[in-house]
């Protein structure tokens, strides 16, 4: 198996590829880790754009997953939303309103990687706490595979896209992912 111009093996097979949370998530998960595979990479390449175009990697087979902060009525929590890297997760309308938030924001990098214990430009929606959701577009969980961060900078995994709606709190949603324009 390759990911792009990588060579990649089984995530069991290289564990050590993988932050913790996502190697104790791929253990309760023996079905969905055979179709799962993973490749070491230079952490300086783990942003979508300078991955993708390094590895030779088509932008729309890979994945972002993007931390939200969310707020109602004193309570707040995060959730996980992964759009392909061809556009942009609609915070404001569609993640917002399936939240029933009433207050959105992207998560700040700190508080993204102390709550999902993994590294910035490598979280996943993988081994992310069970309480949270995660809202995947449908264009994601439609394709035949995706590339996802491994929970660390230095590895990217790739995976059918179908497996991200078996995780524990994922929503597919229609339209999560809106084309990004320029200008």
């Amino acid at each position: 198996m390759n990911i792009g111009n990588l060579a990649a093996d089984a995530v069991t097979a290289r564990t050590d590829l993988l932050a913790p949370s996502v190697v104790a998530a791929f253990d309760g998960w023996a079905a969905g880790a055979g179709e799962c595979f993973v490749a070491e990479i230079d952490p300086d390449l783990a942003d979508t754009a300078a991955f993708c175009e390094r590895y030779d990697v088509p932008l729309d087979r890979s994945a972002n997953c993007v931390i939200l902060a969310a707020r109602r009525e004193g309570r707040s929590w995060f959730a996980a939303c992964v759009v392909l890297a061809t556009t942009r997760v609609d915070v404001n309308g569609l993640a917002k309103r399936h939240l029933g938030a009433s207050k959105i924001s992207f998560a700040p990098m700190d508080a993204a990687t102390a709550a999902t214990a993994m590294e910035f430009g490598g979280i996943t929606p993988i081994g992310l706490p069970p309480d949270w959701p995660i809202l995947i577009d449908a264009a994601v969980a439609a394709a035949d595979r995706v590339i996802v961060g491994s929970g660390l900078r230095r590895s990217k995994i790739s995976l059918p896209g179908a497996a991200l709606a078996e995780l524990p709190g994922a929503v597919v949603l229609a339209l999560l992912g809106r084309a990004i324009t320029s200008g």
